[in-house]
Formats: C-alpha cells, structure tokens, sequence
C-alpha cells in the first residue's frame, strides 16, 4: 500500500492542530511541517468539508480541529483524502469475484484491508502527536521484520 502525499500532509497538518492551542494559518501549518503551502491550502478544505477542521477568518483567524484529536482515527483522514483504503481495480474487495485458480483471491484482498483496519482504526491523531501509539501499532513495530524492505 502506498500512502499518498495527500494523506500523509494531511495526517500531518492534523499534528500539528492537536499540538497548537492557537488557531494555525496554512501558511504556518505548511511552514511548520515543510509542506507546500498551496497543495496543504486544497487539502485543509477536504478536511474542513468531512468536519475535521473548522476554519476562522481574521487576524486571530486559522484552523482548528474539529473535534478532540483522539476522535480523529488515521483512518477516518485517508478515506476523506484518499477514498477507501484497500480497493481492487477501483472497487471494494467485497464487491469483486475470481473464477479458477484465484477464487481465493476475493479472501487476501478482505484479509489486507482488515489488518489496515487493525491498525488504522485504533491510531488517532492524539496518540501520533502524544506519542503513544496503541498495542495494534507497537506490536507490528517491534518486530524487526517490518523495518526491513523486501524487495522482488
């Protein structure tokens, strides 16, 4: 799986509103993670469109989160930016069908967005900017194998 800019940006952005206690512009928010300030700018607007921000005009303007980072699973933020998280050809596991050799192929693509689930669904914003990520997390990171790159 790869987890587009657009996901990533805006997970980040995220962070940094659950650590501000101050209202945040686009331009800080890009400044403060090195992010590019237009493309954050489109992305603040998906995220105030699905209610994660809410946006204030004005000197003391900026955004803020919606509601309390630790209602704001990573999960919730790829699928307002990004769309379903494990789809197949454009569609939703579920919804596809193999003959054959690969009928069993339906069950691995089920199986892959069930574990992205297992960890996405339990990790919210507050835990990433706290620090403390849930069981569902430090249990695949502390095994060596997964820092490790398999290549072809």
């Amino acid at each position: 799986m790869q987890i587009p800019a657009k996901a990533d940006y805006a997970i980040r952005a995220l962070l940094s509103l659950a650590n501000s206690e101050e209202p945040m512009s686009a331009a800080a928010l890009a400044e403060e993670q090195g992010l590019p300030a237009k493309f954050l700018g489109a992305i603040l607007s998906d995220l105030r469109r699905a209610e994660l921000v809410i946006s204030h005009r004005g000197a003391a303007g900026g955004f803020i989160l919606a509601r309390p980072a630790t209602e704001i699973t990573l999960a919730k933020v790829l699928r307002v930016v990004g769309g379903p998280m494990a789809g197949v050809r454009g569609n939703r596991p579920e919804d596809v069908h193999y003959d054959g050799a690969a009928t069993a192929l339906q069950e691995v693509w089920i199986a892959v967005r069930a574990s992205l689930r297992l960890v996405l669904e339990h990790v919210t914003v507050a835990d990433v900017a706290a620090g403390t990520l849930p069981e569902a997390v430090t249990r695949f990171t502390k095994d060596p194998d997964s820092w490790t790159t398999h290549t072809p």
